[in-house]
C-alpha cells in the first residue's frame, strides 16, 4: 500500500509510522526485559528523528512482556520528538542509513 496526498502524489513515509490530524507519529515498542534478563530500550534513528522534530512530530512508546503465546502491554506514553532525552548517537543503524541512539524505558515511560 502506498500513501498519497490529495493530489495523488506519493508521500515519503519512511520516517514516520502514521499521521494524526496531519501530525507525524513514530511508534516504538520494547520488551520490559529481554530473554537474557537485560532491560529493554527504544532504538531511535537520527535521520528520522531530526525530520520528526522538524515536522513537530510525536513518538508513541509501548513496553510489553511476553505472556504465554501472546503479548501483554504494560505501559504506554506519548512524547513530542523535541522533548526526548539527549541521545548519544552511534553507528548501530547502518541498515537504515542512519546513526542510532538508545533510550531507556525509565527515561520516557513513568512508573
Amino acid at each position: 500500500m502506498r500513501l498519497v496526498n490529495e493530489d495523488g502524489e506519493r508521500l515519503d513515509t519512511s520516517w514516520y509510522d502514521g499521521l494524526k490530524d496531519g501530525t507525524p507519529w513514530e511508534f516504538k515498542a520494547t520488551a520490559h526485559r529481554h530473554a537474557e534478563g537485560n532491560p529493554g530500550n527504544f532504538k531511535i534513528y537520527e535521520k528520522y528523528h531530526v525530520k520528526l522534530q522538524q515536522q513537530g512530530g510525536w513518538y508513541g512508546f509501548a513496553v510489553y512482556r511476553r505472556r504465554g503465546t501472546g503479548t501483554q502491554i504494560l505501559k504506554t506514553t506519548a512524547v513530542r520528538a523535541s522533548k526526548l532525552p539527549t541521545l548519544r548517537w552511534h553507528g548501530g543503524g547502518s541498515h537504515r542509513d542512519s546513526r542510532q541512539g538508545k533510550i531507556s524505558i525509565e527515561s520516557v515511560v513513568s512508573n
